[in-house]
């Protein structure tokens, strides 16, 4: 994972940045004007930085340039703004900003955006490199009336789950929605942001459902490292 400089002067932007990029597994560094953003950038070079562009003290635009003529642009940086227009996008990138993320920043735009810039930036691998797709197998068993499901979880071994089908249909469904998430859980490395956007579900519906079902938010976690 990476280590990522946010740099904003709204704090619940910050938060968000911060909450989204920390569940992500990234180690995130907050700023909220360019003098932080000084200071963090010579205490150690991020991998990448998110850079708002009307700050009270300096304008991004402005450290952007300041670090490019002074040898310090060696890591991407995106863009960050509600207001700007076209010609200041463009000036970013021309002075060496890699994207611009418009705002309100949608999750799937950054995600995005952050996995491109690092990528670009020889920092990781893509993730097509590192694993083959993950797939879902499903079988029935008529003889027995098993039903088994196995999935093959990236960087992970083989899981297999059996399920008896004469039970109550709410223990056995309980049972099957269990190994589901914790198949997406150690899928995504335990990231709660990823499983939420895969199942389709709120994060606090998915929380409340987790620990309703008595699932080990850890595991997936534990499978990555």
């Amino acid at each position: 994972m990476a280590n990522i400089l946010v740099v904003d002067d709204e704090l619940g932007i910050r938060d968000l940045l911060w909450e989204i990029l920390n569940d992500e597994g990234h180690t995130v560094e907050v700023a909220e004007n360019a003098a932080q953003a000084r200071a963090a950038r010579q205490r150690e070079r991020p991998d990448l930085v998110l850079l708002d562009i009307w700050m009270p003290d300096t304008d991004g635009v402005t450290l952007l340039k300041e670090w490019s003529t002074t040898g310090l642009l060696t890591m991407p940086v995106i863009m960050m703004s509600g207001h700007a227009t076209i010609d200041t996008a463009v000036e970013a990138t021309k002075i060496g900003a890699l994207a611009f993320l418009e705002k309100p920043i949608t999750l799937q735009k950054l995600l995005k955006a952050v996995e491109q810039g690092l990528v670009k930036g020889s920092l990781r691998k893509p993730a097509a490199a590192l694993s083959q797709p993950a797939e879902i197998v499903t079988e029935m068993t008529e003889l027995t009336g098993q039903l088994t499901v196995s999935g093959m979880v990236e960087l992970g071994p083989q899981a297999q789950q059996n399920f008896m089908l004469d039970k109550p249909l709410r223990e056995a469904r309980d049972e099957f929605e269990k190994a589901y998430f914790e198949y997406h859980l150690a899928r995504e490395s335990g990231s709660m942001t990823r499983v939420a956007e895969k199942t389709g579900l709120e994060r606090t519906h998915l929380y409340r459902k987790l620990k309703q079902l008595g699932v080990d938010l850890s595991r997936g976690k534990r499978g990555a490292s």
